[in-house]
């Protein structure tokens, strides 16, 4: 038996996965252009983000004559000739890496003046108006300059900004300011002191990533701003609903239950629009936190993987993002659970509201029964005053059925006076009436209770 035929169907693809996004091979000096493609969904309705991703890529390859890699590709790699790509398809987005080899004898603001984004066609750039999050050129430099010269270059080409920098990977160092400049792209420059192979691609990874996942973080940022007045209206009109129910506590008697039903349901509309208010947003939303938080914490990630050490009077990329970063982080998550605690407390008093309001209907069925108790009353009254009138009335009648028999009695000689026998009969026939509707009612009320 051949040994494929014992592999489970997914054991290729699944082993091939740790292989699937290779380091650039970067030699310096190199040049690179790093591009971020997010399509926003809400645009983009007609494709779906994978598929525009790869449309985009197939117009590039066909400017350069290449031929493009299959759809369901996630990873690309192709020398071009006067660059060279590397490309990856995330789930939101994905990233171009153009790299080219550089003029050793480059200052670093010529360096930046000769990016690989110039071998672009503008067709192509055009296409990405709406879609480009993150922009950034990187010089990968090895001259070799005294500190002071190096320092005074970097300090003219960042133009004063404030600068992170630090030592990275124990044999380079890395310097930034983190800002999109007039030409639109963020600059990051790595000076290659004493790196062994292949560190210079794990690198230049590593800063692209860190700048891409950080500007993804950020996206949930403008989110959280513009949900806080909306969380603040919700909230100021659950105070209100919370106040007036407050206030109804004292309107609930007996006495007014049709107006005060009238008002807690009104209420409960009220805070059943809240709910689904609250919830919209929570749809809304809730996506977008959860993956600026996964975000927020690959950046840390790739931070570690930096290995900073201290370049003396400036702040490392941690404790740079960690200033800059953090605080926006924070207010993202701030909101959610602003949002979810939100949520459980219109859920908390749409539960009180409800049991005020069968508490209030139970008052009602019980003035209702307490009704139906006193008809009841009523009509056992009115039923006993008949039973008076019936044994009257039928004795009436049994009366005069017996005086027709009496008068018959008396042509027979049987008895000499008609009316001595009806007198006697009278309250006889009275007390067997009587005694017999009484007898009925007994059987019924016995029936009715089996």
């Amino acid at each position: 038996m051949h040994s494929f035929e014992l592999n489970h169907h997914a054991r290729i693809s699944l082993a091939a996965e740790i292989h699937s996004r290779p380091f650039l091979q970067l030699t310096a000096p190199e040049l690179l252009t790093h591009l971020a493609v997010y399509p926003d969904p809400q645009v983009q309705q007609e494709l779906s983000p994978q598929a525009l991703q790869h449309n985009l890529l197939a117009a590039l390859c066909a400017h350069f004559g290449v031929s493009p890699p299959t759809p369901e590709s996630k990873y690309f790699y192709v020398d071009f000739g006067p660059c060279r790509l590397k490309w990856e398809c995330h789930t939101e987005f994905a990233t171009y890496t153009f790299a080219q080899y550089a003029d050793p004898d480059l200052s670093l603001e010529q360096a930046f003046a000769q990016m690989p984004i110039a071998r672009i066609p503008a067709a192509w750039l055009h296409r990405l108006q709406g879609k480009l999050l993150v922009a950034a050129h990187l010089v990968l430099d090895n001259r070799s300059q005294a500190a002071s010269e190096f320092a005074h270059e970097i300090q003219h080409l960042f133009k004063g900004h404030a600068l992170a920098g630090s030592r990275v990977m124990q044999g380079g160092e890395f310097w930034s300011d983190f800002v999109v400049h007039a030409d639109g792209f963020s600059r990051f420059v790595i000076r290659d002191v004493d790196m062994r192979a292949q560190q210079a691609g794990r690198l230049a990874q590593r800063i692209f990533e860190i700048e891409t996942y950080r500007m993804m973080a950020l996206l949930g940022l403008p989110i959280a701003q513009a949900t806080t007045p909306q969380l603040n209206a919700i909230e100021s009109e659950l105070v209100d609903l919370a106040t007036a129910m407050v206030a109804s506590d004292d309107a609930l008697n007996e006495r007014h239950l049709d107006r005060d039903t009238d008002a807690e349901r009104l209420l409960l509309e009220k805070i059943t629009h809240l709910a689904a208010r609250i919830e919209k947003l929570s749809l809304e939303n809730n996506y977008r936190f959860s993956a600026s938080k996964a975000y927020f914490g690959l950046v840390h990630a790739r931070i570690e993987e930096l290995r900073e050490q201290r370049v003396e009077g400036l702040p490392m990329v941690a404790e740079f993002m960690d200033r800059r970063l953090t605080p926006a982080m924070n207010t993202c998550d701030a909101v959610a659970n602003r949002q979810e605690a939100l949520a459980r407390r219109i859920a908390n008093s749409n539960d009180l509201l409800r049991t005020r309001v069968g508490i209030v209907q139970e008052m009602q069925n019980r003035k209702i029964l307490q009704s139906l108790n006193a008809r009841a009353a009523q009509q056992l009254h009115l039923q006993q005053a008949v039973e008076g009138l019936s044994v009257a009335a039928i004795s009436y009648y049994v009366i005069g059925l017996f005086a027709y028999v009496a008068k018959a009695a008396k042509e027979f000689t049987w008895i000499a006076h008609t009316e001595t026998a009806v007198g006697v009969a009278v309250p006889l026939v009275i007390a067997s009436v009587w005694m017999g509707l009484r007898h009925m009612h007994r059987r019924l009320r016995a029936h009715e209770k089996d």
